[in-house]
């Protein structure tokens, strides 16, 4: 009995790994960002800290990983249809590949019952179940959180 509850915790911690991001550990530091707000002066001021902060680490020889967690009014930064930031958006997914963007599956279901039809995001976003509990995780694995 004790060798499966051994067994139990090895493989929960072993699929709670597995759920944390890809780049969690690897970067000397790591940056959460938050948009909860559809205000088009808040998103470009999440993609300035995103790029100022990969260009000053990059800068002293560190590595960093930055992850925009948007929910609420904030996804519609995530939106193809109804971003502000959408030029920006594309450039940030060819020239700062660690820079990840996360969509918040909660706030797209409410959308989609509001408007009748799921809003497209951005290919370059990861849809997750919610975007708070993504800030938690993150949190929670020693990643800074910042709302700016």
């Amino acid at each position: 009995m004790r060798l499966i509850s051994q067994i139990s915790a090895l493989l929960l911690t072993a699929l709670m790994a597995t759920t944390t991001f890809a780049q969690d550990g690897l970067a000397d530091h790591k940056l959460a960002l938050q948009i909860s707000d559809n205000n088009p002066q808040k998103m470009n001021t999440v993609l300035n800290v995103a790029a100022n902060v990969v260009r000053y680490y990059e800068s002293q020889g560190a590595t960093i990983e930055v992850r925009i967690v948007a929910f609420n009014a904030g996804l519609h930064m995530l939106r193809e249809d109804t971003s502000p930031v959408l030029k920006r958006l594309s450039s940030f997914g060819a020239s700062m590949p660690n820079v990840t963007f996360a969509a918040c599956s909660n706030t797209i279901a409410g959308m989609t019952k509001k408007e009748g039809k799921a809003p497209p995001i951005v290919s370059l976003a990861e849809k997750v179940p919610a975007g708070v509990v993504d800030l938690m995780t993150l949190d929670e694995n020693g990643w800074t959180i910042v709302r700016p």
